[in-house]
């Protein structure tokens, strides 16, 4: 497809973290943008500040006239969108131009030189950090991002289109639409079984993606497919060393394949975003951006919203925000939150996501969760799926071994949270827990 023919860009479920960096670039690339979302919220908002036109209720009635124009839109949606999604069903039937998001992502991303990240976790933080060194060494790129950043207060990082920053999601395959030239695998844990069905059809999915990298592969240590390495003290091409912490900051050296570089500065807590430092450092020095220029970049670097989000941070009372929804991603929570208060009683409160998710992985969640000192479950998020019998949060609740535990309703959890008494709390999750972070925050701040 030739996208200087399509006029208008038309959006089902443009609120999504991924769909509305689209939205954001094509509004702002000249394109007449809308699109239907379920609820609104902060994006849809912003979305709106630009001028974007966006309805809640699925009906064929509230496409604005404009884009019923069938030569000159484009439709986009997104994987989560069920089939029977009437504006969808409207737009395949009358032989519109209709895309997911991967396939709109990979035409924009083609004809530029295309950087791509993937991994079960880490895409987030590691391309917004590639796209802000990139933006800071004043290459011509546009970024698009699966987080909010900091910096940019954006999901897109707007400059030019000889380069794409791309996050290579492996959901539903998606990554596999890319064209990339320099790409990084961070990580290859069992995830998306609903979609797999099996860590081996996960794992021959990211060796296909693999394939498709034309100049750089990069993949962290200990992973089974080959490339030049990063890994964090240990034998890797781009190895992080002498790593210590100094005034809530991650200090540390990198030994890249040609050179060494000292006190690089990270203001980000967990040793795993000094990984994914070390993933951004790689794929920018691979694209050629000297070390001095990534380092100047890396401390500048404020971090994205909903990744260790400090919302609350005091002497005596500490409320951090997190997207986590893995137990992969919990534990990484936990291990930097337990190497920041270490003395300190931590809640973790956790809105699991997806039935198929808690599913597959209960044992894995109960484990994470019990190395809280108490935890508050809300309800499973269902996100894009239907109730499974006998997945629920009570399921999980059963499993855990802290004493402390609880289910709460969403209007009940600003009380329980008081109760517990707890002097740090992480909220997690990938669903609408974000939108409880605030009332939250502000009962907790009237209280204290």
């Amino acid at each position: 497809m030739n996208l200087e023919n399509i006029h208008n860009v038309y959006f089902i479920g443009i609120g999504g973290i991924g769909m509305s960096a689209i939205a954001r670039y094509f509004s702002c690339n000249g394109k007449m943008v809308a699109g239907y979302d379920k609820t609104s919220t902060a994006i849809t908002d912003s979305l709106k500040d630009l001028g974007i036109q966006i309805h809640f209720e699925d009906a064929v009635t509230a496409i604005p006239t404009e884009f019923k124009s069938l030569q000159h839109t484009c439709v986009v949606y997104t994987p989560a969108v069920p089939k029977n999604h009437k504006e969808l069903t409207y737009f395949i039937e009358n032989n519109y131009t209709v895309l997911k998001r991967s396939e709109i992502l990979g035409e924009i991303t083609k004809n530029s030189f295309c950087l791509a990240v993937a991994g079960t976790h880490g895409k987030t933080t590691t391309s917004t950090i590639l796209g802000h060194v990139l933006k800071e060494a004043k290459v011509n790129s546009t970024s698009f991002l699966g987080g909010i950043s900091e910096n940019y207060n954006s999901n897109l990082i707007l400059g030019g289109n000889e380069v794409s920053v791309v996050e290579a999601d492996e959901f539903d395959r998606s990554f596999l639409k890319l064209s990339p030239n320099i790409a990084c695998i961070t990580s290859m844990d069992a995830d998306h079984l609903d979609i797999y069905g099996e860590p081996i059809a996960l794992e021959k999915s990211f060796e296909e993606f693999a394939a498709k990298v034309t100049d750089t592969l990069l993949v962290k240590k200990g992973l089974s497919i080959a490339g030049k390495t990063f890994g964090i003290e240990e034998e890797a091409d781009y190895n992080a060393q002498n790593i210590r912490i100094e005034n809530g900051s991650y200090i540390f050296d990198v030994k890249t394949p040609n050179e060494l570089i000292k006190n690089l500065q990270i203001n980000l807590p967990g040793k795993h975003n000094v990984l994914n430092a070390v993933a951004a450092l790689a794929m920018a020095n691979s694209y050629g951006i000297a070390l001095p220029v990534i380092a100047e970049a890396l401390l500048s670097f404020k971090g994205i919203k909903r990744r260790f989000s400090y919302k609350i941070k005091t002497e005596n009372l500490v409320l951090i925000d997190d997207y986590a929804h893995h137990p992969t991603e919990i534990n990484a929570v936990i291990d930097s939150v337990k190497e920041m208060y270490p003395l300190k009683k931590v809640l973790g409160i956790f809105q699991p996501h997806l039935y198929s998710r808690t599913r597959d992985f209960i044992d894995d969640f109960a484990l994470s969760l019990s190395r809280f000192d108490a935890v508050i479950l809300l309800d499973i998020y269902p996100a894009r799926e239907l109730s499974i019998l006998g997945v629920t949060s009570e399921w999980l609740l059963n499993k855990i071994s802290l004493k402390e535990k609880q289910i709460s309703s969403k209007e009940d959890l600003v009380s329980n949270v008081l109760n517990s008494k707890a002097e740090v709390i992480v909220m997690l999750g990938a669903g609408d827990i974000g939108e409880l972070v605030d009332t939250v925050k502000n009962k907790l701040k009237i209280e204290n």
